[in-house]
């Protein structure tokens, strides 16, 4: 069985011989502090470094990464949420069968930038009048057009519009009138089910946040909208 060498044990089988006959003050310094057992120096920076005075370098340096990291990221989300796009949730059945609710959806507010709202664009709107919550609905008239509906059928301009995502119509039909510049017509796809403007009447385009762009949750239902 090997047996270890502790400390001592290395001194006197080693260190110890080679110093027979030797004349100590031929001897390097270093040498003479470990057989005597000299306590090594101890530096002014090492120290320091323990000193209680330097406990704030901690937090210091925690600091310092909350603000390279945390807050740059965090300044990013916010603007994207704030120009770019931002996720909701459908609350409500108005947009049956076509959205359900609880489902979540990414609004996209980049294109509007460029250009007005759409016919048959689903959006997200900030409507106060219409209550505290957003809404969304469907795009159905635009700025400038005469709108009005008989028996469930929507006619813009006296033409009838095709609309192959309502699959349940119906409700209170629409009088004759004539959106005002910078409004749009909007409705719920769910016909007999959705409170919009044949209620609450024009929606100004500045009160539309975005459009809903993509479905992301449930699973079974991501992809982008139409």
């Amino acid at each position: 069985m090997d047996e270890l060498l502790g400390p001592q044990d290395s001194i006197e089988n080693s260190a110890a011989p080679s110093l027979r006959g030797a004349d100590p003050l031929a001897m390097p310094q270093g040498t003479l502090a470990g057989v005597t057992g000299e306590t090594p120096d101890v530096s002014p920076a090492s120290a320091s470094s323990l000193s209680p005075s330097n406990w704030w370098r901690g937090p210091l340096d925690a600091a310092r990464a909350l603000l390279e990291t945390v807050i740059p990221a965090l300044v990013i989300a916010i603007g994207i949420n704030l120009f770019l796009a931002q996720a909701t949730q459908v609350l409500g059945q108005s947009m049956e069968p076509n959205l359900h609710t609880d489902q979540r959806l990414v609004v996209e507010k980049v294109s509007y930038r460029f250009h007005g709202p759409r016919r048959g664009d689903i959006v997200v709107l900030d409507l106060p009048k219409a209550g505290p919550d957003l809404l969304i609905k469907r795009v159905i008239g635009l700025p400038g057009e005469k709108i009005y509906s008989k028996d469930g059928q929507v006619l813009i301009n006296d033409e009838p519009i095709q609309e192959p995502y309502v699959l349940n119509p119906g409700g209170r039909d629409i009088s004759e009138q004539i959106i005002p510049p910078l409004h749009v017509f909007v409705m719920g796809d769910n016909r007999r089910f959705s409170n919009d403007s044949r209620n609450f009447g024009f929606v100004p385009i500045d009160n539309i946040i975005g459009r809903a762009w993509l479905s992301y949750w449930p699973i079974e239902f991501a992809g982008p909208l139409e």
